[in-house]
């Protein structure tokens, strides 16, 4: 056993031991119904080498971690033209806050807040039908995992339609100010959907490994975007990824993420190794509680936090 095993695994035993699991994302039906106790870490390091502790396997929904995704293929269809759209700083406000998005003439905040990742799907979908461009995002997730099983969970999408009120009233205030382009019914379809992505630990770790290794897949060599883009999504990751408590996640922890109110979290540790983990209970601001506390230990333990040891 190597000494990132060992971490992956002790971490992973007290994650399971602990009592304070934050709360599971009631507002979204579907997701009311995980398991609570449910715990996996997945570690891949530089050289392919794979730590896995827990339920690393289940499959859960990514939520907004496959806003880092769109965000990448958004990038690649339009490049820095997307950022007349969105933003790019931290919001300090809810993930579907529509305070800001009034006093700014609908430009979202950024992309990784619902209304900045309503935008960037309205612009992937244009010029496609909707089941085109989700067809595009769910191969591209595929590619990036090296696994066609990905699916979509399509009764956690079914209740996000029915119940995601405020996401509509988000894209249709954005509409009034021509910032979404498309009908809002399908981009909000196409936005429900690829948020209803169901992957595992193993498979997101996968997936993220391009931007922990200056846009290349190491296995294979193939660049998937610039070294300059990767820098900036990672970028965009550290500062905006955890919605109002991003300043939070860079203090404890010290590397880009993403998290989703699945209870996913993916992080990048730049040169070293991408990381996934799972834990369905969130903190106040929606964020995996014990996924936060997971990656604050293996940082520290590892010293692979980007701010030094």
């Amino acid at each position: 056993m190597t000494d990132l095993d060992a971490a992956v695994n002790e971490i992973a035993d007290e994650m399971r031991r602990r009592p304070d699991r934050g709360e599971v994302a009631a507002y979204i039906p579907e997701l009311a119904r995980v398991d609570p106790g449910a715990f996996g870490l997945v570690v891949i390091a530089a050289d392919g080498h794979v730590a896995a502790a827990g339920d690393c396997d289940t499959p859960f929904s990514i939520q907004s971690i496959s806003k880092v995704f769109t965000l990448t293929l958004a990038l690649g269809m339009v490049g820095d033209r997307l950022w007349r759209r969105v933003g790019r700083e931290p919001s300090g406000s809810p993930f579907n806050s529509i305070v800001q998005l009034e006093r700014e003439r609908g430009v979202p905040r950024n992309p990784f807040i619902n209304a900045g990742a309503i935008a960037v799907t309205d612009l992937i979908l244009s010029g496609h039908q909707p089941r085109e461009a989700l067809g595009e995002i769910l191969r591209f997730m595929q590619f990036l995992a090296r696994d066609a099983s990905i699916t979509i969970d399509e009764a956690v999408a079914a209740s996000e339609q029915r119940t995601g009120f405020r996401n509509i009233a988000l894209a249709n205030y954005m509409k009034s100010f021509g910032v979404v382009d498309n009908p809002v019914d399908y981009t909000l379809g196409v936005y429900f959907h690829h948020c209803a992505i169901s992957m595992s630990c193993r498979q997101l770790a996968t997936a993220g490994r391009f931007l922990a290794h200056s846009g290349r897949d190491p296995e294979t060599g193939l660049s998937v975007v610039q070294v300059e883009r990767a820098r900036r999504i990672n970028a965009v990751m550290l500062t905006c990824g955890h919605y109002d408590g991003s300043g939070e996640f860079a203090y404890r922890v010290g590397l880009p993420g993403k998290s989703g109110v699945g209870g996913g979290i993916l992080a990048v540790a730049p040169g070293r190794g991408s990381i996934a983990v799972w834990s369905p209970g969130l903190d106040a601001s929606g964020n995996s509680h014990l996924g936060r506390a997971a990656l604050e230990r293996l940082t520290k333990r590892l010293g692979w936090s980007i701010f030094g040891l």
